[in-house]
Order: structure tokens, then sequence, then C-alpha cells
């Protein structure tokens, strides 16, 4: 038993001999000892490749969003539609012509007709051809006669008018024609007393247009802004009377980054009127030439412009200021405005003719020089209204006045010439705009004449004049106007050289248009519906109460 014991004790060991000594074998063929480093170091290779986890996919399901049913609110801020001009104000001397006042079909061509009391024809056409992209060409004509109660109280009016425009990339070249033949008689005399043929009372005259032009449409590399044009008037009348003007404009403008600009104008206006079956014929030779340069500097602030313009009438050197300037006090709402500026008006025969009909042939002409400092304000109230004031003092040299011609039958007007005298002018407006559905304006001008020397009075002339219109879109297919004219009294020239008081007048109109469809709309005028037979030219009373309506064709 014992010697059992120990055989198994030396088998043991035994085995746990031989199991270290394979330990040890194993160890040291997976590990090797490096004799060419310093100290012990040990070197193990394993190997090792990285497995990436399989992605998870995250499935969306889809569904349909709820509908939103709620309106937004949308506010919208438009600004007032103000216009704030910067260009310089001028003395304004025109006809009182009657506002066109047709109803806008969105067709280009239409016939008007229509026929009044005092035994009134009316025809008025417009035509229109061109696309407006390359070329563009409008025809107008228009004729109205009327015979009044008093015998020879009669007038007729023709007008003829082509307008044409040929655009290329960068010009617009244009032109124009303009003829009318206009027949007056003078009934202005005691018809108890004389008694004439209507021939020998008619003044007829004839007036001939032609002007043409080039203007940029698109500014250059160069930035220069020109506008070259020329006309040609020929106007005749009674007692072969003929009278030829030849006006050259050539405007240039150079800009200097947005703020300022240098602006030269030159003008040529040379005249040439004759006379050929009176007891004295005349022939008279009226040049006025100009040159005008400028510096304007203009900012969302002020406005300023300073320039001179040298004159040369008939050879007679003059220079005239042409200095203003505008500021906002408030931008967009008030603004501040002041000037010191000249102008030449060439009282041609034509011009005359134009403010005065019942004239008698002139025997000379001169030209009015004005000088005038001013200052005024602009102002816009809301959305709509907007309204200015000025006041002025202006200077006259050889400003025209008519008389009537006490001599004779006194039927017709003669000009004489102030050589100097002054106006004191205030001047206002203002209007109401609502788009284009409805307008309101009106004005006023007082002129407070000083300084006549030669005259004893202005003679003729008026101290205050009032306008105003209406023009309302009741409905889409009804147009509803009406107008307003009131003038004071002044002073005329009676027999004997007595100085006597005209009374003022006024003038009230009302009228409608009716479409009826696309193509025809009616329409009816009533003039003067106070009946006031007032007298703007001494001896010659208008019309009273009128009416015209008719129809007119769009097509």
């Amino acid at each position: 038993m014992k010697m059992q014991s120990k055989k198994y004790s030396i088998f043991h060991i035994r085995y746990s001999i031989c199991l270290l000594v394979l330990s040890l074998s194993t160890t040291i063929a997976f590990a090797q000892k490096d004799t060419t480093k310093k100290g012990t170091t040990i070197d193990i290779t394993s190997s090792y490749k990285p497995v990436l986890r399989n992605a998870v996919k995250i499935n969306f399901a889809a569904s349909q969003l709820n509908a939103d049913t709620g309106k937004p609110k949308m506010n919208y801020v438009v600004p007032a539609q103000n216009l704030f001009y910067s260009y310089q104000p001028i003395s304004l001397k025109p006809l009182a012509l009657q506002q066109d006042t047709n109803l806008y079909l969105g067709m280009r061509n239409y016939l008007k007709v229509g026929f009044g009391n005092f035994s009134t024809p009316y025809v008025s056409a417009g035509f229109s051809f061109g696309d407006a992209k390359t070329s563009l060409l409008n025809v107008y004509a228009d004729y109205i006669s009327s015979k009044g109660k008093i015998k020879y109280q009669d007038y007729s009016q023709l007008n003829l008018k082509a307008t044409g425009s040929y655009f290329t990339a960068k010009n617009e070249a244009y032109g124009s024609v303009n003829y009318s033949q206009n027949d007056v008689y003078l009934y202005g005399y005691d018809h108890a007393l004389y008694n004439y043929k209507k021939d020998s009372v008619r003044n007829q005259y004839q007036d001939l247009m032609l002007k043409a032009g080039i203007r940029n449409t698109v500014v250059g590399d160069f930035g220069i802004k020109y506008n070259p044009n020329v006309q040609v008037n020929i106007f005749t009348g009674k007692n072969k009377l003929s009278e030829s003007s030849l006006i050259i404009t050539a405007p240039l403008e150079k800009q200097f980054g947005e703020a300022m600009a240098i602006k030269v104008e030159g003008r040529a206006d040379i005249t040439s009127y004759t006379t050929k079956d009176l007891t004295s014929n005349v022939k008279i030779t009226n040049n006025v030439f100009q040159v005008a340069p400028a510096l304007t500097f203009a900012s969302p602030q002020f406005t300023i412009n300073a320039g001179i313009t040298p004159t040369w009438d008939n050879g007679t050197f003059i220079w005239l200021p042409n200095v203003y300037a505008e500021v906002q006090v408030k931008e967009k709402v008030f603004m501040i405005q002041a000037g010191w500026v000249g102008t030449y008006t060439k009282n041609t025969f034509r011009n005359l003719v134009n403010i005065n009909p019942y004239l008698q042939t002139i025997a000379a002409q001169k030209n009015t020089k004005e000088i005038e400092y001013y200052g005024g304000i602009k102002a816009t109230l809301g959305k709509h209204f907007n309204f200015s004031a000025k006041a002025g003092l202006i200077s006259y040299t050889d400003i025209p006045l008519f008389i009537n011609d006490t001599a004779t039958d006194n039927k017709s007007f003669k000009v004489v010439y102030e050589s100097k005298a002054n106006n004191f002018r205030v001047h206002g407006d203002l209007s109401y705009i609502s788009q284009d559905k409805f307008t309101v304006t009106a004005g006023l001008t007082l002129n407070g004449y000083t300084g006549f020397n030669t005259n004893g009075k202005a003679w003729n002339t008026v101290p205050m004049e009032f306008t105003s219109s209406l023009r309302w879109w009741a409905f889409k297919q009804v147009l509803l106007k009406g107008d307003f004219y009131m003038f004071g009294g002044g002073n005329y020239l009676a027999k004997g050289n007595t100085s006597k008081n005209f009374s003022g007048g006024t003038d009230l109109s009302a009228g409608m248009e009716f479409k009826v469809n696309k193509t025809f709309s009616a329409w009816l005028d009533v003039n003067n519906i106070l009946n006031n037979k007032y007298q703007r030219w001494h001896n010659y009373e208008v019309y009273g109460l009128n009416v015209l309506g008719g129809v007119r064709i769009t097509f």
C-alpha cells in the first residue's frame, strides 16, 4: 500500500514537470527575443478584422396634413401717388381749350359726332396705326361751328393733326403735322349804326405747323441726353397777311453720378411777317437767339438749378436769370420752393391771335421780357389730397395790351405796349385724386398790376381767375363731369379815351357719357348752365346756355 502511494507520487511529479516543460516550449514558440533592441521587449503578433454592426433602417409612415382653411389677413400699405416736379415753372398763356373727356373703351380708333342748339354740328375722329414698338402714327380731325343770335355771331374751327414716331434700339425719331383754320367774325359793333356785309367782318386764319426731331431713349456710355428738333410755323390771314417762323432747339444734358448734371440748350426763333393788301404794307423780321447753360443738383432732400440765359432780342443783348430751388421739409409731404427766373415771350401775330382772335392787322412786333422773383410751398395731405401756393413779383418790359379801336367802329382791337410794368401774382391750386375714378381740381390766380405810365390801366386784363374741374366714374359705364370758370372784371378804354370797368363772368358746364357696349356710347354736354352772357372782350358777348349731344363709335 505504501509502495503504491510512493509510485503515485513519483508519477504525479513527473507529470507536472512534463506539463511545465510543454508550457514553456509553447511560449518560446510564440515569443522570440530581439537582440537588436536595447532592453527587453516583447512583440505580439495578432490578426484582427473589424466588422460593422448591421444598420437598422428607419421606416417612415406618411400621413396627409390637414388643409389650412383659415383666410390669410394681408395688410397693404400703398404710398400716396404724388409727383414732385423739379423743373422750372414758366408763365403759361394758353387758350381756353375744352378738356378731352372721351370715355376710353380700350380701342384705338373712334368717331364722335353730335349736334346742338345754335346750329352746332360737331365731328371728331382719331385713328392709330403701328405697333408702338417700332413705329406709331396717330391721326386726328375735328370740326365745330355755331351761329349765335346776334348778327354775325358765328364761328367755325377745323383742326387736322398727325403725329408719328419711329423707334430704334436707342433712339426715337418723331414728327408732327398740324393744320387749323379758324373763322371768326367782328360782330362787336353797334348794329344800329353800321351795316356790314358778312365777308367784310370775317377774320379767317390758317395755321400750318411742321415739327421733327430725334431723341435718345437709352443713355449711352458718355451719359448724354439729347433732343434736337426743328419747327416751322406758317400763319396766314386777312389782307394777305403772312407770317412764317423757324424754331430750332438743341438741348443737351450730361449726368455726373446720380445727383449732378450739366444742361445746355441753344434756341433760334426766326420770324418774318408781311402784309400785301393794306394802305401801308409792312415787312418785319423778329429774331430771338438764346443759349441756356445750367448746373443742377438733385437729392432726396433738395433740388437746385443754377443757370443764366444769354439772349439776343433782335440784336439787343440781355441776360436772363435761371435760378430756382426746392427743399423738402418732410419727404413727399411738405416742400418749399423759391426762384429767380427770366423768360422772353415772342409777340408774333400768331401768338397774339391765340389770346385775342378779334385783332386788327398789326404794324409792329415787340417781345416781352419777364423777370420773376417767387416763393411758395407744395404739400400732400394723406394719400389723395395735394395743394400748392406761390407768390411772385414780376417785372415786365414791353407787355402787350389790347384796346378797342375807338377811332372807328369799335369792333376790332389794337395792340399797344407798356414799356415797364409790375405784377404781384398769387397762384394756388389743389387736387383730390382717387385712382382714375374720381378727380377734383381747382386753381386760383390773383394779379395786381402796377407801374403803368404809357397806359393808364392794364387794359382788358383780368385781376382774378378761378377754374375747377370734376371727373367721376360713377359706374363702370358712366362718366360724369363738370367744369366751372370765373373771372373778375377789369378795365377797358372807351371812346373819348375814358376808362371804364367791365364786369366779370361765370361759366358752369356739366356733362356725361354712357357706354352702351364696347362699340357705342352716348354723350351730352350742357355749357353755360347759368346762362351768363358775359363779355371777356369788350363788345363781344358769349353764347348763353347751349346743349350739345351725340354718339361715339369706337373700333
